[in-house]
């Protein structure tokens, strides 16, 4: 059996989907499957595309057993709509050229969503190659981007959503991260299979008995410190400005530290508010590999989780979740619904102190 990964978004990069993904190919593949992977030029979240791939239209590697073809995207640093539709765009017309005259027949094709515009190519090959569409959903796109208040064109959101539920109605099956994500898509296309494809971990890879860490002595933090660690996209939906404004009311205890671990569009504007506050407990790191992650979870004593405040966000189930509960870090969890009702009322991943310290500090109520 032959699947094609169509994704904007894989390894090297760093990520949510590039992990999850990247971790359901070598499975499928070790289960016999015979597994390709077409996807962009490695470039998020810092918007660049990597050293090593500039100036290609295309690539072609193999690792792990995995066929992994790679087309141009347009990247910029800019937040402006235009140039992210641009961005989403450049991949869709080069992963359409690619898929046409690189590759071969499949039986299924894996669509990534989002971006959502990536459907359209992942339709156009399944007429192509005959084959059999799987839409897969780790974000309910353009809702998110209304609710978030990215996108306010009603005519562009009009059109994203006629085309989400066109890419629903031509999917054979429709996948979900979270049981929100799949009660949401059933609830409007009951004729339609959904399966709940959750987040994981790969527990050989995070394991708190085995990952020996020196982080903390080799960045200047003392045994004595309490490391708060938010590690992950420094995005809209996260709402990050509550974990600066919690240090700043925090400021008097001088063992507890904050730090913000990664990149992303707002990653500018948290640094900003963090000089006008003096919040000298907060600190920024630069995005690592998946390689030196662990040994800094390891070192940190608990894991910030934190969402806007939105009925939107009561699905979701932030995937940093599941490698912070391996290492056995307690979560100060900021999400309504799901996340809490299976990892902190169910499961019992964060006790009560922590549960009391995140009302207390949460300013987004």
């Amino acid at each position: 059996m032959k699947l094609l990964i169509l994704t904007q978004y894989f390894p090297p990069e760093v990520g949510a989907p590039q992990n999850r993904l990247f971790e359901l190919a070598v499975r499928l593949r070790k289960k016999g499957m015979d597994v390709t992977v077409l996807t962009a030029m490695p470039n998020y979240p810092q918007m660049e595309v990597h050293i090593e791939f500039k100036g290609k239209f295309y690539s072609y590697e193999e690792a792990n057993d995995l066929k992994i073809h790679r087309s141009w995207i347009y990247v910029s640093k800019s937040k402006g709509i235009l140039k992210r539709l641009i961005n989403y765009f450049s991949f869709v017309l080069s992963s359409l050229w690619i898929g046409c005259f690189k590759l071969g027949k499949y039986d299924f094709i894996l669509c990534e969503s989002p971006p959502l515009f990536l459907g359209i190519t992942a339709y156009l090959l399944k007429k192509i190659k005959g084959a059999k569409l799987i839409f897969n959903v780790s974000d309910l796109w353009p809702e998110s981007a209304e609710k978030l208040g990215l996108v306010t064109n009603k005519f562009f959101l009009y059109s994203a959503t006629r085309l989400e539920e066109f890419l629903y109605r031509k999917s054979e099956l429709i996948s979900g991260q979270t049981q929100g994500i799949c009660r949401d898509i059933s609830a409007r296309f009951p004729e339609k299979k959904v399966y709940w494809l959750p987040n994981g971990v790969d527990l050989n890879y995070y394991n708190s008995d085995s990952v020996q860490s020196n982080w903390r002595k080799e960045n200047n933090f003392s045994d004595n410190d309490i490391l708060l660690l938010y590690a992950g996209i420094i995005g809209h939906a996260q709402g990050l400005e509550v974990i600066i404004k919690a240090a700043d009311r925090l400021r008097s205890y001088s063992d507890i530290k904050f730090l913000i671990l990664g990149s992303g569009p707002e990653k500018d504007k948290l640094m900003r508010l963090k000089n006008e506050l003096k919040t000298d407990n907060v600190y920024f790191l630069d995005a690592v590999t998946k390689k030196e992650m662990p040994s800094i979870v390891a070192a940190s004593d608990i894991a910030l989780i934190p969402l806007k405040r939105l009925d939107l966000f009561k699905g979701a189930i932030p995937s940093k979740i599941f490698e912070n509960l391996a290492m056995k870090k307690t979560l100060l969890l900021g999400v309504e619904g799901e996340a809490k009702e299976l990892f902190i009322d169910q499961g019992n991943c964060g006790d009560k102190i922590a549960q009391q310290f995140w009302e207390f500090i949460n300013l987004n109520k």
